[in-house]
């Protein structure tokens, strides 16, 4: 078995977990962690980490004064509750850069919007 722990540097831990859990309709494995955070679906699969910055050393979470906020980085998560992830998402009163569309190279509906940090967070809908 192998799996992804996609981890991405916030300010913090416990907003942006927050953000992500009610997003994605996901539970978190660290509650009230104020360092790292794992973002889990329903299975236990994690989704995503949030990892507050300058914390145990990583080069790449060091320091977010050094390049642009997600250069290179997109997290696009496949969900099978679209149209309920989107209304949390509108609920979150977060920056909207997509709103649904099928414009996305997947030909199935996707939007984008922006995490706490910035980072650009696109869901899309699974395959029918």
């Amino acid at each position: 078995m192998k799996r992804t722990w996609p981890i991405v540097g916030v300010a913090d831990v416990t907003k942006s977990s927050a953000w992500y859990t009610r997003l994605l309709d996901a539970q978190n494995n660290h509650p009230g962690g104020t360092v790292f955070d794992q973002i889990l679906d329903q299975d236990g699969t994690v989704l995503v980490c949030v990892h507050r910055w300058g914390e145990h050393k990583h080069p790449s979470l060091s320091n977010p004064e050094t390049g642009s906020v997600g250069k290179g980085l997109l997290l696009w998560f496949v969900v099978e509750d679209f149209d309920a992830a989107w209304e949390r998402a509108q609920a979150l009163g977060t920056s909207v850069e997509e709103s649904p569309n099928t414009d996305n190279g997947t030909l199935m509906r996707a939007f984008t919007v922006r995490d706490p940090d910035g980072y650009y967070v696109t869901v899309n809908e699974t395959r029918g």
